[in-house]
């Protein structure tokens, strides 16, 4: 993202991708060329929405918004978090992590995740679908499926920028993971991404 003040952004309108952010979104495209992907949704912030770029321009197919694979609410959107958090009157908002108190509850994402995926499942006229979301709706939805407890530490999360998370749907309805990769691994390093909650 291109965040020089390095604003936590969250949900905050004006947040697109720099230069090597739109490379990093190419690679991801490019890593399921010769796939049968026949829908793609995305969350409406810009950021999710030009990295979707790619994925339409490879595959020929529209962006369908999605509200539900937003990234979620959060208390610091629009601050320095290592700032917001000196500050005692925002220590309220992490009073309990396991939720987290500081936004939206993880089953909360949780549920609006699974029911975009399962929606965007059954209107599937076979092939793949991509789903272009946030680092935390995606990693809160890998612990759920894999029947882990959703609370856990932001700092320790497998969900890199421009990485691919693969579910599939079971014939008993679950959800599994199947996959995971990082395309845009060799760009990772110099990438920062200070603004996701």
């Amino acid at each position: 993202m291109h965040n020089p003040e390095g604003i936590l952004y969250g949900r905050l309108e004006g947040f697109g991708l720099s230069e090597r952010g739109h490379r990093m979104a190419r690679l991801a495209a490019d890593a399921l060329a010769g796939h049968d992907v026949t829908a793609l949704y995305a969350s409406p912030l810009q950021r999710a929405q030009e990295s979707a770029a790619p994925w339409a321009a490879a595959f020929r197919l529209p962006i369908v918004t999605e509200v539900r694979i937003i990234e979620p609410t959060n208390a610091f959107e629009g601050t320095r978090m290592r700032r917001a958090l000196r500050d005692p009157r925002n220590w309220r908002h992490l009073r309990n992590p396991g939720r987290p108190s500081w936004g939206e509850p993880f089953i909360d994402v949780r549920d609006r995740m699974l029911a975009a995926m399962d929606e965007a499942w059954a209107a599937a006229d076979g092939g793949e679908v991509v789903m272009v979301s946030h680092q935390m709706p995606i990693w809160t939805v890998v612990r759920a499926v894999g029947g882990h407890s959703l609370s856990h530490d932001p700092r320790k999360r497998r969900c890199a920028l421009s990485s691919i998370t693969t579910f599939r749907r079971e014939p008993d309805g679950r959800w599994t993971e199947t996959g995971y990769q990082e395309p845009a691994a060799g760009l990772l390093a110099e990438a920062i991404d200070r603004g996701a909650v």
